[in-house]
């Protein structure tokens, strides 16, 4: 039986700690590394004659002053008419690249570098047009780190070597930029600008540790440098050290009044050590300062109005982080929160009365948000409100909820779907830099050869594009999920019945498990290589009140893997209706996975639809696809 890949969330600060450090803190601009690819090279007419033959771009990357990048891009070309990213190419030294050998139809043009908001531009191929030009104009992010300061401590015999520092860093070749680091250290090894490139270059590689160690190192070089104080202060918030940070950022915002980003870092300061008339005035300056590019703000100030009892300003200010971000991976969270808020404010109007199932009272405190919302919280980190007052039937539900998966695995033997895979490799923030879209066709079998013994088989079938996954990555068993809740197979997990909620307006029993340790995992595995190691999971499930059907389950990792420290899944099921045998099951409609895998972020979605059915007895059989047979077991190529 296998699973998938998933991010569990950092503990949080309070009841509704917001997702600062990853939602609102957009220090540090992600690019797609370009290894394996061209990399400082300026292109010659042998590179432009390969156009000559067939259809192409011609991209010329610049930035806002209309000068070609002063770093390297990624150009992503997405293949909208035949579904699915087409590939991917870096620029060279001038800020250009040709992308040839294309076929008629419409693309996607996406254009990303470290330090600038990611540019799209839609272009269509007609029989009229062989190569088209593209001038494609970068912004840059506001909230991104001026790598150019101005410096004069640098000697000027050095300033080349610092430069191509300069262009490594900003192109995300980090190897080289160490290396010519190093070469202008052993010089200047006090020098306050090298350290803090060196502490820019270790935040990057998630290396907090050396980062803060680095920065310090600068701060004391150069004490009244914004920039250095800044992002001092944010890796002591990663660190755990609130106070430090305190003192670091006060320092900042005494240095540059008009730092949004340090008012904002403070604020969050203040939050953690749970001083919030402070935290507001925080964030009310940084808002202030930073008008629309300081809407992260806006989380700050909502914790600080809500931890203070002013719930309907609190609600705005979330409300207003929502509308100028609306596709912040945290948006589910500050939703929950929001809602919450409204719940409280209610109540605290005498208004308590229980209408409708869907009316239900929600006695638990609001759900925190984690401190990095590049996913979703882990399942023991937010725990959903449930009804006051009403006891859960344990074990009916248990007893039920196992009638209905068995009644799935019975009538189900082989089945097809068509299925849509998004595969996104994500920044420290949780936003997209990456986007690869699959289709396949895909068949399942379910068999179960002994008691709690269960086997899956299942095929892909590449609709277009090539038959390998994105980052060569396989992921599946999303069906065999609910088996958790099989008669034969739930006594291998510790479950809780927490009580009655609510899922979409349908009320919900939400039942906790927890795989037991003695046993060995007979459920998930994790393959990486050649060695094969045991997922224990833990999760979470929402079952109908009405028929004890599965709507939704989340899973964590229950310890972290080789290379793989967290897997987060969320699985929702809807009903499926077989005309043939004239049968409903509830089966997957999609599935989200949220994982870290060779410290590398992604989310990939999996959607599921036209279901069809094949019978044990019937003569119709599902042809099997010409691809190699899938194992029971997840494939992790790294």
């Amino acid at each position: 039986m296998d699973h998938s890949l998933r991010p569990s969330s950092s503990e949080s600060y309070s009841w509704l700690r917001l997702a600062f450090a990853a939602a609102s803190v957009l220090f540090l601009s992600a690019a797609l590394s370009a290894q394996g690819n061209q990399i400082g090279l300026r292109m010659n007419e042998v590179q432009r004659s390969q156009c000559d033959s067939g259809l192409g771009f011609d991209v010329k990357v610049t930035d806002e002053k209309k000068k070609p990048l002063d770093r390297q891009a990624v150009v992503k070309y997405i293949d909208q008419t035949r579904v699915g990213i087409t590939g991917w190419q870096t620029t060279a030294d001038d800020g250009q690249t040709l992308i040839c050998n294309l076929q008629f139809g419409n693309y996607d043009i996406e254009v990303s570098a470290l330090g600038y908001l990611t540019a799209h531009q839609q272009v269509q191929f007609t029989p009229t047009l062989q190569t088209v030009n593209l001038d494609i104009f970068m912004h840059k992010d506001p909230a991104a780190v001026d790598l150019d300061a101005a410096n004069e401590t640098v000697p000027p015999n050095l300033r080349k070597d610092v430069k191509r520092a300069l262009y490594s860093l900003k192109s995300a070749d980090y190897k080289n930029a160490q290396k010519q680091l190093d070469k202008v250290a052993r010089t200047i090894p006090n020098n306050p600008q090298i350290n803090f490139l060196y502490g820019f270059l270790f935040l990057q590689q998630n290396d907090a540790a050396k980062a803060e160690t680095y920065l310090a190192k600068a701060e004391a070089g150069d004490p009244h440098r914004e920039q250095t104080l800044t992002l001092l202060g944010r890796v002591q918030l990663m660190q755990k050290h609130p106070e430090d940070a305190v003192k670091t950022l006060e320092q900042a915002v005494l240095a540059n009044a008009q730092s949004w980003m340090a008012h904002n870092l403070l604020g969050d300061a203040y939050l953690q050590q749970k001083d919030f008339e402070k935290a507001r005035q925080q964030a009310e300056l940084a808002i202030q300062e930073g008008k629309s590019a300081a809407n992260s703000a806006q989380l700050v100030l909502g914790q600080a109005l809500a931890d203070v009892g002013r719930d309907q300003e609190a609600i705005l200010a979330l409300k207003t982080f929502l509308q100028g971000d609306p596709n912040n991976p945290a948006k589910p969270q500050v939703e929950s929160v929001i809602s919450e808020l409204e719940k409280r404010d209610t109540s605290l109007t005498g208004i308590t009365e229980i209408k409708t199932e869907s009316d239900l009272a929600l006695t638990a405190a609001p759900p925190s948000l984690p401190e990095s919302a590049w996913g979703p919280p882990g399942v023991d980190d937010v725990t959903p409100g449930v009804a006051a007052g009403v006891a859960c039937p344990a074990q009916d539900v248990l007893n039920a909820s196992g009638e209905r998966v068995k009644e799935m695995v019975d009538n189900i033997t082989r089945f097809a779907a068509i299925e849509d895979l998004l595969h996104e490799q994500l920044d420290q923030t949780g936003h997209p830099i990456t986007k690869e879209t699959r289709k396949f066709d895909y068949v399942a079998s379910i068999t179960e050869s002994q008691p709690g013994v269960f086997a899956t088989d299942e095929y892909r079938n590449v609709r277009y594009g090539t038959a390998d996954l994105p980052d060569h990555i396989v992921t599946r068993g999303f069906v065999t999920l609910a088996l958790i809740f099989h008669p034969d197979m739930r006594d291998n997990f510790e479950m809780t019945c927490e009580g009655l909620g609510e899922w979409h307006g349908q009320a919900t029993w939400l039942v906790h498990f927890r795989q037991r340790d003695h046993n060995n995992s007979q459920f998930a595995d994790y393959t990486l290589g050649a060695q094969t190691y045991p997922m224990k999971l833990k999760g979470r499930a929402w079952l109908t009140v009405k028929d004890f059907e599965i709507v939704r389950i989340e899973s964590d990792l229950e310890s972290p893997l080789p290379r793989l420290p967290i897997q987060h899944q969320i699985a929702e099921y809807g009903p499926v209706h077989f005309a043939s045998k004239n049968l409903d099951l509830w089966l997957p409609t999609n599935v989200d996975l949220y994982f870290e895998l060779n410290r590398q972020r992604y989310h990939r979605r999996h959607s599921f639809e036209h279901y069809m059915l094949f019978s044990v007895n019937s003569d119709e059989k599902a042809t099997p696809p010409t691809t190699k047979k899938a194992s029971s077991k997840p494939v992790t190529n790294p």
